[in-house]
């Protein structure tokens, strides 16, 4: 029997809900994909801070046991029926069904056809695991929700982070003016990311700096949120990716003659073909803030929960 025949795989698992000590690396049963999935070997797995919030509390993901982690760059191992648009060994990306449609943090995942992509051949596993979640959220919020077009201006709460810097880059290629939220350490990062306006938000209140913008995507969610409409034109939008499930911003932004939304990012293949278009031109590209084996998952959420990282922070699960 080969290594790519073994009926069980490594996999990052919890029993119950606590700390980063509740990760454990467990041999699991290898998936077989359903009817229009595929089966997918994984060679990196990106980390997001929805990882580390289910760890704790499995807001999205309910009560243990469970395998974490939603962003996947690999290769595909089995197709199941109906499958057309992949075949075995095709490089792959995307991002498992949100909120979910968790296992990414394993040798091997299955998932739907039609929550991956091609890995554009420019991109190693690391820097396409590293992309689908984070990437897909600044694309659905800036693009699908706030409509940003060229000459736009478009704030960017939490700029250096895995959404925000993505964001920048996302914002930039569709012809909008930029202006960022970050510590004064990472002006320079963002500036060379294509941020046109950069604030130090320990320095400076944005909300007396800045009027007149035509979308803000807050990253950040509670009064950030509700303080960002009132840097907006008249019928310009917030979106937050931070949702309430409450209607009180949605009140707010109408008493003021401005849009919001709050969003939960979707799995989606034509989202994630636009993601591969711009990182295959150069225009989007993941900053890797570290990279940990499969076995050190844990210590991978403690260095992103301390909410400092730069960019992204990815698992390798196989070396290419």
């Amino acid at each position: 029997m080969t290594e790519n025949d073994t009926p069980t795989m490594r996999a990052i698992r919890q029993e119950t809900l606590g700390g980063t000590e509740v990760l454990r690396e467990v041999e699991l049963p290898r998936p077989a994909p359903g009817f229009g999935e595929i089966l997918v070997e994984v060679h990196a797995a990106g980390l997001n801070p929805t990882d580390w919030k289910n760890r704790e509390s499995g807001i999205t993901v309910g009560r243990p046991p469970f395998v974490l982690g939603w962003d996947v760059s690999g290769v595909v191992a089995g197709v199941g029926i109906g499958v057309t648009l992949f075949r075995p060994g095709d490089e792959v990306f995307g991002m498992l069904p949100y909120p979910r449609g968790v296992g990414a943090h394993a040798e091997y995942v299955t998932a739907p056809t039609r929550c991956f992509a091609a890995k554009p051949a420019v991109l190693d596993h690391v820097q396409a695991g590293a992309l689908p979640l984070a990437a897909l959220t600044a694309w659905q919020a800036l693009v699908d929700t706030a409509g940003l077009g060229p000459g736009q201006r478009v704030l960017i709460h939490a700029a250096a982070g895995g959404v925000g810097h993505l964001a920048v880059q996302v914002a930039k290629a569709r012809g909008a003016h930029v202006v960022g939220t970050a510590s004064a350490p990472k002006h320079d990062f963002l500036r060379r990311l294509g941020a046109d306006e950069v604030i130090d938000y320990h320095a400076t209140d944005f909300v007396e700096e800045l009027s007149g913008l035509d979308v803000v995507l807050d990253t950040l969610g509670g009064e950030n949120a509700f303080r960002s409409l009132d840097v907006l034109r008249p019928g310009g939008i917030v979106v937050s990716i931070i949702p309430s499930g409450g209607t009180a911003l949605g009140r707010r932004a109408a008493e003021r003659g401005v849009r919001a939304a709050e969003m939960l990012v979707e799995a989606d293949h034509a989202g994630m073909a636009q993601v591969a278009g711009l990182a295959a031109a150069g225009r989007l590209r993941a900053t890797i803030a570290g990279t940990f084996p499969l076995a050190r998952a844990a210590e991978a959420h403690a260095r992103g929960e301390t909410g400092r990282t730069t960019g992204k922070l990815v698992l390798v699960v196989r070396r290419s």
